[in-house]
């Protein structure tokens, strides 16, 4: 019997602090768009890992880069050049707005980063009474105290004392009068996400981007954008900023970019990372070769020729499929939000989008909840088309379960 069974038949390891409201199963394995768990079951991933596996379970060239870097060296510290590092740093600023990349390890580490990036430009900008960061409700940058506190979720905030100082949380995104108001002496920094993730695939408007962007030039601050998971292909941009048609000053990503293996980063301009000299922030495991090397194979694979516009396709089709689920189920469904491969179905108030990812998970559909009643469709970028609409006749199904259990 493997390990893996074991701990299945055994039941949740009470040697696992409960942080996480886990669902009971256990995998074992992944193919592709397919999770296959210790029974044998098989269940059509639309989470990803929450927009994590971009490019499907056990990808074979994923799985040469990482083979192949682990049987040369494994971590050197940042002490050192990193031949990894410096290459897939040069195709992140050949493709982007940025000139220079900080490799860490997760989202959480990315926005915190470069939230110190944001003051410590204005440090050295001459101005270190400008420290405060503009940030949205609604919006999700980690589980640091930094980051929830620039969030500003009272469910994550309880118990942890006064939070992190220098956010002014405003109540909502696309509204620009809302944030020329907030902006003053003291504001260093805008930090948005183009499509708030956590909070319910929420996108901003491409006026409200580029009013972000002439408010920032304006008040001598920076634009930051948050674009862990809605970078690396996912809208099927490269980056979501670029349907604005603007460029952000900083921008945190993860999730994708290490397509299922740890790797942060947070990229910017020459100017905005000035202050960021030596000393002022450091990473022991960020950017070490096994991440490098995984990395470097993502990104090869999304900036193949074809690749986006294939994921373009892709999300238009589902979108369609989806649409139709919306009038299947008009009692029940209110919309259907996003870009690309990260979309959210808004149920109505009287079916909880968490009963509906419970009854999705009991079709063998793995699927993931957001605020604002939604559930979160997040299939690999490399999803076949059968498969996209198996996941939508799948989900027509949960969501007829879902609403038996209303009545």
């Amino acid at each position: 019997m493997s390990a893996a069974t074991t701990a299945a038949s055994s039941g949740p390891s009470p040697a696992v602090m409960g942080t996480y409201g886990r669902y009971d199963v256990v995998f074992d394995r992944g193919e592709g768009s397919w999770l296959i768990d210790t029974k044998g079951e098989r269940y059509l991933d639309f989470g990803s890992g929450i927009a994590v596996n971009a490019l499907g379970h056990a990808n074979p060239k994923l799985i040469a880069a990482l083979a192949e870097q682990a049987q040369k060296l494994w971590h050197t510290s940042n002490l050192y050049r990193v031949a990894g590092q410096e290459k897939l740093a040069e195709r992140l600023v050949a493709t982007t707005f940025a000139d220079k990349v900080f490799f860490c390890n997760s989202g959480a580490e990315a926005c915190e980063g470069i939230i110190k990036l944001a003051r410590r430009y204005q440090f050295a900008s001459g101005h270190p009474e400008r420290w405060r960061i503009i940030t949205f409700k609604g919006s999700f940058h980690g589980r640091t105290l930094g980051t929830i506190a620039a969030a500003g979720n009272e469910k994550y905030l309880e118990g942890f004392g006064e939070p992190a100082p220098g956010f002014d949380v405003l109540e909502t995104v696309n509204d620009l009068a809302l944030v020329e108001k907030a902006i003053g002496p003291a504001t260093a920094a805008i930090m948005v996400e183009p499509i708030q993730g956590e909070g319910g695939i929420r996108a901003c408007t491409k006026e409200f981007l580029q009013g972000l962007r002439a408010l920032a030039d304006k008040n001598g601050l920076l634009l930051i954008l948050d674009e862990v998971q809605t970078g690396v292909g996912r809208t099927g941009k490269l980056f979501a900023y670029e349907a604005a048609g603007i460029k952000p000053d900083a921008m945190a990503i993860a999730k994708g970019i290490g397509g299922g293996f740890p790797v942060g980063a947070f990229l910017a301009t020459t100017e905005a990372a000035k202050g960021m000299v030596p000393g002022t922030h450091g990473s022991t495991f960020g950017g070490n070769p096994l991440a490098m090397a995984v990395g470097n194979a993502v990104l090869e694979a999304v900036l193949e020729p074809g690749f986006l516009e294939e994921v373009q396709r892709k999300a238009l089709r589902f979108k369609q499929l989806l649409a139709r689920v919306q009038d299947e189920h008009a009692d029940i469904v209110e919309g259907i939000r996003g870009e690309g491969l990260l979309i959210g179905v808004k149920t109505k108030d009287k079916v909880l989008a968490g009963d509906v990812v419970k009854a999705c998970l009991a079709e063998h559909l793995l699927t993931v909840g957001a605020g604002d009643n939604v559930v979160r469709m997040i299939p690999p970028l490399t999803t076949p088309d059968e498969e996209l609409a198996e996941g939508v006749v799948r989900l027509s199904r949960a969501l007829t379960n879902a609403k038996k259990q209303v009545k």
